[in-house]
This record gives structure tokens, sequence and C-alpha cells, in this order.
């Protein structure tokens, strides 16, 4: 069925003329139309302007004018992406009639490259949330149980992938929001080095975390998105060409770590997952040594000082004068400003805006986030050693399988952040990190794995993750 073909499939459908990418296009609007009222995958849908480009593709296709394998195919982007002429909410009220000037860099590459956009996902509000549940826009479902949650805060493009509504999705990834929804949603979840892909036009939660990245109905899908997206950016100066770096990787005498003492507090479902990575990783001929990675408490905890602080600073712009949803009424500035922010923001951004103040503020900016900046470096330094010895991690990415709604409204703020402590890592390190699916575990609910590479071996940690995602072929 094509609804659950990858980029590679599609591709080469399109390349025969099995199929047009007008009627690939009509196919994947009709399926949304048909399910995502249930799901609540996209929140803003170009009809109109995906048909233009599929039929603009399929020209270019007809000339001999285009290459790429993303001529014609049909993709979506995070709310939190800015697209010329489309509304750009971020999953807020804050932000719901702002309409961008100008498209982010990694969106542009992928729409120079022919591939054609369907329209924006759902998203937790900024960024701020692990179950897609505190958007504006109400929340998405887990389309393998429609009581479960996508995950968060990319749950939007993570269940348009799994319900067959495009082969791939660009997210963001600030603490694991682009791996966890891939996790719970059964797709391929792929977070770069912080560098890799341009930020330019990525409305910021916290810039020194976050990154654009894909999720895919496969490996490759996510590959060809990446390699597309790519490279050194004039309008983003922390960008690189890490992708031009990655060298050739021989899985047969590649080492990986495991970091054993972590998997007591999982689950049988994920520890099972694991396991049979690591058995597949064996068949190929990788050996396996145990690693002991900084303590996740620490991570969590300097991950959430620095992310609030960052995000307390990039959301001061929301003021309802320079940006943002103006309240109706209000008798002096101050009160517009109070008003107009307490009104379109939702309770869990202001939540961290209020943790980030604080955590800036007086003798609290020595005591946290000082403190946070060096438990920081003190983080990549030692995922640097353990990297120099090791070529790869495994390791969760989430305790659990996917939570159902009614099980994540009993818990508090509190309990939720704990749920991010395996994802972290790679964000404050700057690591490129891949969410793969490996099986099915209780009531057939998906269990991912998440592999962690060195910074710039963004196409060796992809290589790795084609391999295994065989079943251990080489």
């Amino acid at each position: 069925m094509i609804d659950k073909l990858s980029v590679s499939a599609l591709s080469s459908l399109l390349a025969k003329k099995e199929i047009s990418s007008v009627e690939l296009t009509k196919y994947c609007l009709d399926r949304i139309a048909s399910k995502n009222a249930e799901i609540g995958a996209f929140i803003n849908i170009d009809e109109e302007g995906a048909l233009m480009s599929a039929r603009r593709a399929d020209k270019k296709r007809a000339y001999g004018d285009s290459t790429s394998k993303l001529l014609g195919v049909p993709f979506a982007v995070k709310d939190n992406l800015c697209v010329s002429g489309m509304s750009t909410a971020c999953g807020s009220k804050m932000l719901q009639n702002y309409v961008s000037p100008y498209t982010a860099t990694a969106v542009a590459r992928l729409l120079d490259s022919g591939a054609v956009l369907i329209g924006k996902t759902n998203m937790d509000e900024f960024g701020m949330g692990n179950a897609t549940n505190t958007s504006a826009f109400g929340l998405t479902r887990n389309p393998y149980d429609t009581s479960r949650t996508a995950g968060g805060s990319s749950g939007g493009s993570a269940a348009a992938v799994a319900a067959g509504f495009v082969p791939f999705a660009l997210g963001s990834d600030t603490g694991g929001s682009v791996r966890q929804p891939a996790a719970f949603c059964g797709a391929v979840g792929f977070k770069p080095s912080y560098g890799a892909v341009s930020r330019y036009g990525l409305l910021a939660y916290a810039s020194s975390l976050d990154t654009v990245g894909v999720i895919g109905a496969d490996v490759d899908s996510c590959a060809t998105a990446f390699r597309e997206m790519a490279g050194r950016d004039e309008f983003d100066s922390t960008s690189k060409d890490y992708v031009k770096i990655s060298p050739t990787t021989d899985i047969g005498k590649i080492k990986i770590g495991v970091p054993y003492a972590l998997l007591d507090g999982v689950c049988a479902d994920v520890r099972h997952a694991i396991d049979e990575l690591i058995a597949r990783a064996r068949a190929l001929g990788a050996s396996i040594e145990p690693v002991e990675l900084p303590n996740l408490d620490v991570c969590l905890a300097a991950y959430y000082v620095l992310a609030s602080s960052e995000a307390s600073s990039n959301l001061g712009r929301y003021d309802g004068v320079r940006y943002g949803y103006r309240t109706e009424s209000y008798d002096s500035v101050e009160e517009l400003f109070v008003k107009s922010r307490t009104e379109g923001f939702g309770e869990e951004v202001k939540r961290r805006i209020l943790l980030g103040t604080f955590c800036l503020t007086g003798e609290a900016r020595d005591g946290y986030y000082k403190r946070a900046l060096a438990a920081r470096k003190y983080v990549t330094e030692k995922m640097g050693e353990i990297l120099s010895s090791v070529d790869f991690i495994f390791m969760p990415v989430s305790a659990d399988i996917a939570p159902k709604f009614e099980d994540i409204s009993k818990k508090t703020p509190t309990e939720t952040y704990l749920e991010d402590s395996y994802c972290v890592i790679p964000n404050l390190a700057g690591l490129p990190s891949l969410s793969l699916p490996v099986r099915q575990g209780r009531g057939g609910m998906p269990v991912g794995t998440q592999i962690i590479a060195g910074k710039g071996f963004d196409s060796k940690i992809l290589a790795l993750g084609s391999a295994l995602e065989r079943g251990g072929t080489p």
C-alpha cells in the first residue's frame, strides 16, 4: 500500500511513472481528510499549494530537469518551522495569527529538491511538552492506539508518518522531541549533530539545544531528507558541514557501548528491544562493551535549567507589541504586556518561563544557571571520552511504551519532566542520535531504541541504523 511506503519506494514508483506526483499528493490529501480528525496530526493543510508543487514536479520529471530522490515526494513540517505565506503558530494562541514572510532554510532546501509540502503538523506549545497535549489546537493521538499519546513535542509529525499521511516529516528536537514520538509511533526519528542543519526559520525554544530533525518511515527516508537539508548556511552562524566529514562505516569492526546500569529502570518491552538490537549488532560483527554514562538526574536537572532559562529570554519578544497575541482591553502598557502574555501562553509555557526567569535572577544565576553550564561542560567532555573508546551507544528512548492520556493527566509536571531522562544527553552534548523502531510490545504498541554517535558522525549513525533496520543483515 502507498501509505506504508518509504521515500525510496515512492521515488522509484515516480521514476518509473507508475504513479504521478499529483496522484500521490491527492492520495495523501484524501487519506488526511478521512483520518486526521481522529488523530490530530495536521493543523494546517495547504492543498492548493501542494497540488501546484506536485504538478511542477511532474513537469520537471517529464523534461528530465531534476535527479533528486525527493522530486514529487510529499512531506510535512512541524508548526515551529517557518514557511512563507503559511501560518506558523508553534501550537500556541500567542502566534495563532502569525503568517511567516520567509521560509526556514531546512524547508527551503527540501522544496528546492522538488519535495511537495502538504502542511503543518501539531506540536506541544513552543516545543514544551512530551505528549503533544499542551497545544492550543488540541491533542495528537497515536495511530496505533488513539487512547495513547503520539509523544512530543513533535507528536504531529510522528503521527503523520505513522498514519501513512506522508513518508517523512520535519520536527525539532530540544530534549528528545523527535526521537521519543518516533519511538512511540513506530517511526524512525533522527536528531542530527547540533549545527548540521540550519536553525534559520525555526522559532526558538532553547537556542543552544534546538535541532531540526526528521521523522521517517525508515532510516533511508530520514537520511535522504537530511542530506538535502544539511550543510552550512549563511543565516545560521552555528551551522557546519558535518555531513561531509562522516567516514564510511565498516560495521564489522565497530564497538558499541551499552549502559547496562540504566536498563534496570525500564519496562520489559524496552529491555527486550535493547537486547534485540544488541543481537542484530552482533550479527553484523560488532562488539559490545559496557559503558557508564553521566548521571541522568544531573543531566536532566541541567537540561531543564538551561532550556527554561533560554526560553525565558527567547519568548520575551512575545508581548503583544513586538510579536504575538494582544489582549483586547488594557489601561496601561504594563497591563497590555501582562494580560497579553497571560492570555496568549498556556500553563506549561508560563511555568517554564517563570522557572527560567528565576534561574537567571540574582543569586539563583550562580546557584542554578552557572552550575547547569558547568554540568553541561562535564557531560560533553564525558561523552567525548566514552565515544573515543566506542563508536556508538545503545540506550532507551523512554522507560515505557506510549502512555494513555488518562494516565498522563494524573502526573505532576515534575513526573512528566523525569520521562525525558534518557533523551537529553545528545542535546546537551550536541551529538547525533537515531531512534529506531525495533519491535512491538504489549498491546501491539511500538518500542524504539536510541543510538548515539560522536559529534559530526551523522552519516555514520545513519549507515548503522540502516543495517540494523534490516534485522542485522549487512
